[in-house]
């Protein structure tokens, strides 16, 4: 979109962390220099007020400090700025300031400067006046057909119209059915008011049925009001929109028709004076703010249109005529005549970017570089392409990723499983049922060979397994030192992990010279968990339901030599079955065949076939690594037990359903529970007392259902 960006006249920023919005932005000629050059005049929720004369600027220069002609900060937030015939007696234009709780209206005037630092202004305040409600926007006009002076409206965030024939407060109005406070416009054609309800629907109110109603202050009283001469403030006409609007811009141009614009969160309006759609445009996007400014085409008008997407469209009537980039989101636009360039757009952001602009296009100026015709030489390239290719061959076969080895990190992070399991069990809160729940120590080492700042090491382990502790955290590390933590690994709900494996992960951060503050790391080591935190050696049972049968392409191997945690050496060496107690409650049987290569699993519930599975292969692979024995191999050839599995599934799934079920039925039973207290308290706080009619009896059963529940 570099064709279509904003072409920028002039810009500057505006004080630090100050906050702006639509009416902060206003454009006349506010110190009557008569050369008929707009000033741009901004105000700030800080109070800061600002006026500006820019000049145009080269590109790459800074603002002109002489381009702010003032700034003065009037320590209350400024809602809105306005240019217009605020003073009686005069002609001149003055400067109205809406604050919270005031409205000052000010004249600007300069005086020429003596010596090179230019001239000089300032404001002085004409009047003022202290409003006894909160302000939220005003408008201004020449309300009732007043000649040479505009008197002022103000909207208060109660929904109050407060009317001001300059110097003097005139009266003050409620809009009927009011919620929240919309946009405010003024239309000298109809000399009626025009704003948007939180009903969301345009409202049009005539000076005279304002100035004609009961009076607002003698709202509370409606007995007073009944016998007041006044009449009830009603409506001129209404409009439906059906969304929030955002802004109200009244206009009439010469070749235009006269016409009502409104600027909806989604859509355009273009009314005629009595309220009827002249022309609507649905908006594909969120926009901002919008100012019709001309007619070019008699019957039409062209508006710019802000939007969130940092555009500014040009409309004529519903028409897209041209869309520009902007640098940010304007929350206002208007259009001025600045050092004698007419048609300058000038757009506010909510954080303080001022910005002149115009429309147009830069044309390219890039042409593309003449080919150089020299012969080639081919066996200098194929030379180069040559030692290009061995480079890449030898990159591609030393780098990598991932650092190949542990010795090449920065920080090593070890975990060493306690060959025993503790010998006082630091099991805590655990919901086993089992007499002793068994607890095994880790110890965990972390190494560091670099500067490590904010080492954290968190450890994680297959729940229903738990830890002591599963985060710390460290001082920063130096170089070559190292830091150790202890912790214990016990199993705390009544089922079975799927996997005896714990991670450990430690995050930290290595400074560099470019980034001080740290690149984020992250280093990580597994361990392994013994069999004999979740079981413990039983008799081997003969029947089961569910069994598996592991074929190796190795004769049998003495469960002496791969379990010597399970099997006492007392016993028989050519022990062949092996039985595993489950902490849970359940048992497993390990078989290994005298004749075939062959280990059987077996046990009365599915689930618990998989570790001793899993167990079993591990222990075989590792005692076979240790022979140096490279060809072994587990096989299953069985058919896999998907119905049982499937079977399992569902199970859980009933359960889940019938949880749900219950859950439901003990929030009826508490809501029947909590209806019938009611009713028997307010039996109990009665004067004279009712009979119960067995209400009684009723809470006990149902105090009892929900026990049972």
């Amino acid at each position: 979109m570099s064709l279509f960006k904003a072409r920028d006249w002039w810009s500057t920023l505006l004080g630090e962390n100050e906050e702006f919005d639509q009416g902060c932005l206003c454009i006349g000629d506010v110190d009557n220099s008569g050369s008929g050059q707009d000033k741009i005049i901004v105000g700030s929720y800080m109070g800061y007020l600002r006026i500006f004369d820019p000049h145009p600027v080269k590109p790459g220069d800074e603002v002109q400090p002489e381009d702010l002609l003032l700034e003065v900060q009037l320590r209350e937030p400024i809602l809105q700025v306005e240019v217009g015939k605020f003073v009686s007696g005069t002609e001149g234009l003055h400067l109205a300031v809406l604050h919270c709780r005031k409205l000052c209206v000010y004249a600007v005037s300069g005086t020429l400067g003596k010596v090179e630092h230019g001239n000089q202004y300032q404001i002085k305040l004409m009047y003022e006046h202290n409003l006894q409600r909160t302000a939220c926007n005003m408008t201004y006009g020449p309300f009732g057909g007043v000649k040479g002076g505009f008197f002022i409206c103000i909207q208060s965030m109660d929904g109050m119209l407060m009317l001001f024939e300059q110097e003097s407060y005139a009266f003050g109005r409620f809009l009927p059915g009011f919620l929240l406070p919309g946009p405010l416009a003024y239309s000298s054609r109809t000399d009626s008011f025009i704003t948007v309800s939180s009903c969301r629907q345009v409202e049009s109110y005539k000076y005279q049925v304002l100035a004609f109603a009961t009076d607002a202050d003698e709202r509370q009283e409606p007995e007073q009001q009944k016998l007041s001469s006044g009449k009830r403030l009603v409506v001129d006409w209404v409009l439906n929109i059906g969304e929030q609007a955002l802004d109200i811009r009244v206009v009439s141009f010469n070749q235009a028709v006269s016409s009502v614009f409104v600027l909806g969160e989604r859509n355009f309006f273009c009314l005629k004076d009595n309220g009827q759609i002249r022309f609507m445009k649905k908006l594909d996007y969120s926009p901002s703010c919008f100012i019709p400014y001309c007619s070019v085409k008699e019957g039409t008008i062209n508006t710019l249109l802000g939007n969130h997407s940092k555009m500014l469209n040009v409309y004529q009537d519903v028409t897209l005529k041209w869309a520009t980039q902007l640098p940010h989101i304007p929350v206002s636009v208007k259009v001025a005549h600045l050092q004698d360039l007419k048609g300058v757009i000038v757009t506010l952001s909510d954080n303080g970017h001022l910005q002149c602009s115009y429309l147009g296009t830069d044309p390219s100026i890039f042409q593309a570089p003449k080919v150089d015709s020299r012969e080639i030489n081919y066996e200098e390239f194929d030379a180069e392409m040559k030692e290009l290719q061995k480079i890449i061959k030898e990159a591609s076969k030393t780098q990598d990723i991932l650092p190949k080895s542990e010795k090449h990190r920065d920080l090593i992070v070890t975990a060493e499983v306690s060959p025993s399991l503790d010998a006082e069990s630091k099991a805590i809160d655990s919901e086993v049922e089992a007499e002793a729940v068994p607890s095994v120590t880790v110890k965990i080492t972390i190494q560091s060979r670099v500067t490590a700042q904010q080492p954290n090491l968190a450890v994680c382990v297959q729940a229903p397994l738990a830890v002591t502790c599963d985060q710390f955290s460290f001082d920063d590390l130096e170089a070559d030192s190292a830091e150790t933590v202890v912790l214990s690994v016990f199993l705390k709900r009544n089922c079975s992990p799927s996997e005896l494996e714990g991670n450990c992960i430690v995050s930290y951060y290595t400074p560099t010279e470019l980034n001080p503050e740290g690149i984020p790391q992250v280093a990580q080591c597994n361990f392994r968990l013994p069999l004999r935190l979740i079981c413990f050696p039983a008799q081997p049972s003969k029947a089961a339901n569910h069994k598996l049968t592991i074929d190796t392409n190795k004769p049998p191997i003495s469960f002496l030599t791969i379990f010597p945690d399970f099997v006492h050496p007392s016993e028989d060496d050519q022990a062949n079955a092996l039985g595993f107690q489950f902490l849970t409650g359940s048992k497993t049987t390990l078989l290994a065949s005298k004749t075939s290569q062959r280990y059987r699993i077996q046990s009365d519930q599915l689930e618990d076939l998989w570790l001793i599975t899993k167990e079993l292969t591990l222990r075989l692979e590792e005692h076979f690594k240790k022979q140096n024995c490279k060809d072994f191999a587990c096989t299953f050839s069985g058919s896999i037990p998907l119905q049982e599995y499937f079977e399992l599934i569902d199970r859980h799934f009933e359960l889940r359903l019938n949880a749900e079920k219950f859950q439901e039925l003990l929030s009826e039973r508490a809501l029947q529970f909590r209806a019938i207290e009611r009713r028997l308290l307010t039996r109990f706080k009665d004067k004279t007392p009712a009979p119960l009619q067995h209400l009684d009896t009723l809470l006990e059963g149902t105090f009892r259902e929900v026990s049972a529940l």
